[in-house]
């Protein structure tokens, strides 16, 4: 196996236990010391997970500060902490003071660490949609080429037979290190990353140098956060603004991504619709996946692929754009495409007596719903039926929306809580209504649906909902569960719960089964 892009894949990592804290702070001249210098054992930036002779950064944050939790972190034995700003004798330990403490954090976990990006093939995939897809198809394509892919993203953080749930699409910079780190002495020599626009603000991938980045598109997502579509925009645009510059991969089916290319000439360029270098001659799709001709710069690929919809036409050059920088034999990738695993919670389709075509997805905006329904339209159906909520503590704009892309696209759309967290449920489905009626539907009572009724009801608690909508399918027909994909939980206030759609499809089309009401 060549190595790529000058790495050197077979390069061993080992983990280190101990450093001196001003070893920690060599090169970083923004950066002071106050108090002697002092052993660190390991690093946190949660106080609750300090184990004694730790270095504690105390981040800043838009509901509490980390430095409301330094009292906890001293008492559990942190050795030193960094801050923002402090003064000499304010604290009982060292105190690294630096104005950006996420920023230092990524830069000492990297030094820590021993920098585990070093000598793998590092992958960064940014976008709104299709992060997770082209993830689990890289490991496809990179397992059938021989390498030993280690992938961090939305489903979880996995190598090998390892996995570990993932509480952030990209974790924060000292558990993404540390990971990298673990999964390299392990023996993996591939990293691929999906990075959030939040990780590049808040500088969780800050240190690692990204060989190949990937941008899928642009859609509106995360707006209570980065407030409109440039700042959106310019915080995903810093993963192809390192030094020296990673290869791109650039969905030119988005005007983003345009964009990108214009700023990035050297970007290799993929699009469905426009004539691109990397492309397809022919594509066929059905409810069996597609089928095609891709030309690439190395030469064309016949694709099979079980991924159905235009949106996973997009998803699937990319992958093959990734292969293709990163020299991987194009036949190789038409394997690993045509084997590539069911992506869980992306249209997973749930099996079921009465024949009815049940799929779980995690579309969540109104772009990636619209998406998913489109795909859906393709195929044959006698009703189409779409369940979907909206979480809450998040942009309430797209609530509208996305009900308004569902009964559209829908006979009957049934939309329930999704994670409603602090905010009130019902004053979220309120929002949604409104989009609903503002599209021309016509709004039903629960205790109206059935397989016939055309339109929109409103259905708080999530399993009664997915049990109404069973009822109201059968053979021949579409059903469509959407919002949360893979997770398999709901949190109501600061309550976690055990959910899990896929499960819930099953008990419903099970308890239909038992009572005999089938069709």
């Amino acid at each position: 196996m060549a190595p790529k892009f000058g790495c050197d894949l077979e390069h061993e990592v080992t983990l280190v236990k101990k450093f001196q804290l001003s070893d920690l702070l060599v090169d970083l001249p923004e950066t002071r010391l106050i108090g002697p210098d002092v052993e660190i054992q390991g690093l946190a930036c949660d106080s609750r997970r300090i184990k004694g002779g730790e270095l504690f950064f105390a981040l800043p944050g838009t509901n509490c500060d980390g430095r409301d939790f330094i009292p906890a972190a001293l008492a559990a034995g942190a050795t030193a902490l960094v801050l923002p700003q402090a003064s000499a004798g304010e604290y009982p330990v060292p105190v690294v003071v630096g104005a950006n403490v996420r920023l230092l954090m990524a830069k000492i976990a990297q030094r820590f660490y021993g920098d585990p990006g070093a000598g793998a093939l590092v992958i960064g995939i940014t976008g709104t949609n299709g992060k997770t897809t082209i993830s689990y198809l890289l490991e496809a394509i990179f397992k059938q080429a021989g390498y030993r892919p280690a992938v961090f993203g939305t489903i979880n953080y996995r190598y090998a037979e390892r996995q570990l749930l993932a509480a952030h699409t990209t974790p924060e910079s000292l558990d993404l290190v540390r990971m990298m780190a673990e999964f390299r002495a392990a023996g993996a020599n591939v990293l691929i990353l999906e990075v959030s626009s939040h990780a590049l603000a808040q500088y969780r991938v800050a240190g690692v140098h990204f060989n190949i980045a990937v941008f899928t598109n642009l859609t509106p997502e995360h707006l209570d956060y980065h407030q409109d579509m440039e700042s959106y925009f310019a915080s995903k645009s810093r993963l192809f603004a390192q030094q020296p510059p990673p290869a791109m991969v650039v969905n030119l089916d988005d005007a983003y991504g345009v964009r990108l290319k214009k700023l990035y000439p050297q970007a290799l360029g993929y699009a469905r619709s426009a004539s691109a270098e990397l492309g397809y001659e022919e594509l066929s799709a059905g409810l069996d996946g597609q089928r095609g001709t891709i030309r690439t710069p190395r030469g064309q690929l016949s694709l099979t692929s079980p991924l159905v919809g235009d949106f996973n036409a997009s998803n699937l050059l990319a992958a093959v754009g990734v292969a293709c920088v990163a020299k991987i034999d194009l036949s190789l990738s038409a394997q690993a495409l045509a084997q590539a695993p069911q992506v869980p919670g992306r249209l997973e389709r749930v099996e079921n007596s009465p024949g009815v075509l049940a799929l779980v997805d995690y579309a969540h905006t109104s772009d990636a719903l619209t998406q998913v329904l489109q795909a859906l339209a393709a195929i044959p159906a006698k009703r189409r039926v779409t369940l979907v909520g909206c979480g809450g503590d998040r942009d309430p704009r797209k609530r509208p929306l996305m009900a308004a892309a569902a009964v559209t696209a829908s006979d009957l759309t049934i939309l329930t809580s999704d994670n409603p967290r602090s905010e009130d449920p019902q004053a979220i489905l309120n929002q949604m209504r409104q989009g609903a009626l503002d599209a021309g539907a016509c709004e039903l009572s629960p205790s109206q649906l059935n397989d016939s009724v055309t339109g929109f009801a409103l259905v708080l608690e999530r399993r009664a909902a997915i049990e109404l909508a069973v009822g109201c399918v059968g053979k021949g027909d579409i059903l469509l569960v959407a919002g949360k994909g893979h997770e398999d939980y709901q949190i109501l206030g600061q309550e976690r719960i055990h959910f899990d759609d896929r499960e819930e499809l099953r008990r419903a089309f099970g308890l239909l089964a038992v009572e005999g009401s089938v069709r």
